[in-house]
C-alpha cells in the first residue's frame, strides 16, 4: 500500500452500514470538519428539479472570461456513499473541485437514499436531473455523467437508461471506483474482506439497502447488462485494494469488446475512497486526472 495512505488507516472512521441514520450523521460530521473549498471562480446555486418527487441539485458554473458566449459542457455528478449516505453538502468539496479542474458546469444531485428509498429511486432522480440539465443553458451535445463509488454505479446505470429510452445524449461517463455488480463474485470482491474504509461486508450491506426487495436488474447493477453497445465513451478508475476493483476492470473490458472507447486507470497502492486523504501525492494525482479527463472529453481534446 502507498505509505502516505497507510499512515492514515488507523484514523479512518468505522462506519456501520447496517445503521444508515448513524452512518449519515457520522459522515456529515467528517465532511463538515474538512476545509471549505474555494468557490470564488464559479457561481454556486441550489436549485430544485421538478419531478415526482422534486430533486435538489447544486449547480457549479465556472466563470469563463475568455469564452463568455459559448455554451458550457456539463456533468451530472452523483456522490458516493453506498446509496445509503452522502448528500449535496458532503459532496460540496468534490463537486466544486470537479468544476474547477474541468471547467464544466457540475450539477450535483441530491438523490434519494436507501433503505428508505430503494432502487429505482436514485436512478429516477438522476434521470430527471439529466433531462433538466439538457434544457438549462448548457451545450446539450457536451453532457457527461459521473461520480464516485455508488454514484459511479448510478452514472453507469444512467448511461444505459438514456441509451435505451433514447433520452438526452450523454457524451461521456466518468466512473471512479464504481460498484457495478451486486453478486460480488469477482476475485477482489471475494478476497478483500478487511480492506480499509470499504470491505466486502459493508458493500454487501449497501447493496441490500439499495435493492430492497427487488431483484437486481442491469439498471441497478450495470455489470448484469448483456448489451453494452452504443454506450458513451468511458473513463474508469479503480483502486488496487478495493472490493470493486475487478468488476470495474471487467466492465471496462466488456465496453471495449462492445466497441465503446474506454480509458482504464488502475491506481496501485490505493484503497476505496483513499483519494480523500488529500495530503498524499497519489490522491492529488487521482483528483487532477479526473478533472483533466472530463475537460478533454467535453472539449474534444
Amino acid at each position: 500500500m502507498d505509505p502516505e495512505l497507510e499512515a492514515f488507516i488507523p484514523f479512518l472512521p468505522q462506519l456501520d452500514m447496517d445503521d444508515p441514520v448513524t452512518t449519515r450523521e457520522a459522515f456529515a460530521e467528517i465532511a463538515a470538519a474538512a476545509p471549505a473549498p474555494d468557490t470564488s471562480t464559479m457561481e454556486v446555486e441550489d436549485r430544485t428539479v421538478s419531478a415526482d418527487p422534486d430533486v435538489a441539485v447544486r449547480v457549479y458554473r465556472p466563470h469563463r472570461p475568455h469564452q463568455p458566449h459559448r455554451p458550457q459542457g456539463a456533468v451530472v455528478w452523483l456522490h458516493g456513499g453506498g446509496g445509503v449516505f452522502g448528500d449535496l453538502d458532503t459532496e460540496h468539496p468534490w463537486a466544486a473541485g470537479v468544476a474547477e479542474l474541468s471547467g464544466a458546469v457540475v450539477v450535483s444531485v441530491g438523490y434519494r437514499l436507501a433503505p428508505e428509498h430503494p432502487f429505482p429511486a436514485a436512478l429516477d432522480d438522476a434521470y430527471a436531473v439529466l433531462a433538466w440539465t439538457a434544457e438549462r443553458g448548457v451545450d446539450p451535445a457536451r453532457i457527461a455523467v459521473g461520480g464516485h463509488s455508488a454514484g459511479a454505479n448510478i452514472a453507469a446505470s444512467l448511461a444505459l437508461l438514456a441509451r435505451d429510452r433514447q433520452g438526452p445524449a450523454i457524451r461521456f461517463q466518468l466512473l471512479n471506483q464504481p460498484g457495478l455488480d451486486d453478486r460480488q463474485e469477482t476475485w477482489s470482491a471475494r478476497n478483500f474482506t478487511a480492506t480499509p474504509w470499504m470491505n466486502r461486508d459493508r458493500i454487501a450491506a449497501g447493496w441490500r439497502h439499495y435493492l430492497g426487495s427487488r431483484p437486481a436488474t442491469p439498471y441497478a447493477a450495470p455489470a448484469r447488462a448483456t448489451d453494452l453497445a452504443g454506450l458513451p465513451p468511458a473513463h474508469i478508475a479503480t483502486a488496487e485494494f478495493c472490493p470493486n476493483r475487478d468488476e470495474g476492470i471487467e466492465y471496462a473490458l466488456r465496453l471495449l469488446r462492445a466497441g465503446v472507447p474506454v480509458e482504464l486507470h488502475q491506481w496501485p497502492g490505493t484503497f476505496h475512497g483513499s483519494q480523500a486523504i488529500l495530503s498524499a501525492d497519489v490522491s492529488q494525482r487521482q483528483i487532477a486526472e479526473l478533472g483533466a479527463t472530463l475537460r478533454r472529453a467535453l472539449n474534444g481534446g
